[in-house]
């Protein structure tokens, strides 16, 4: 049995409509549709408040549905090679072999320091430099 099989009949057993269920889960009817008629899967966050809601373990929910257990393996390999083709990770890089091997004086440690955050916090960086140019847009 599929996850959206299992899903459907848990709420069923449970006498629950989509719109219940919905309202329940805080998300839309068409959600649960989607959900259950395997055009969609509930993101970890819901599998974990329908295991709860059901009173099953996530393994009762999952086990059967190889397709579902694929789709997560892939995404983990899928996240691993992405890591390393990021732009904050390739722009760090730069940076730090920047600072290591160019003779910049005073400056080698900082721009290999400013390499190693940008490795390490890029997203953070961004949404300040994004947030910084909206305030000062705003303030002319």
């Amino acid at each position: 049995m599929n996850l959206g099989e299992q899903l459907k009949r848990l709420r069923e057993e449970k006498n629950l409509s989509r719109e219940e269920l919905a309202q329940e889960m805080n998300v839309s009817r068409q959600a649960v549709y989607k959900w259950e008629s395997n055009k969609g899967y509930p993101d970890i966050e819901n599998l974990i408040k329908l295991s709860d809601l059901y009173n099953v373990t996530l393994d009762e929910l999952i086990k059967d549905d190889r397709s579902f257990q694929k789709k997560i393996v892939i995404d983990q390999k899928k996240n691993k090679i992405e890591d390393l083709s990021e732009p904050g990770f390739v722009i760090g890089i730069i940076l730090v072999f920047v600072g290591l091997f160019l003779d910049l004086g005073a400056f080698s440690a900082g721009v290999t320091i400013l390499g190693f955050l940008t490795m390490f916090f890029y997203d953070d960086l961004k949404k300040t430099f994004w947030t910084i140019k909206k305030d000062f847009k705003e303030e002319r």
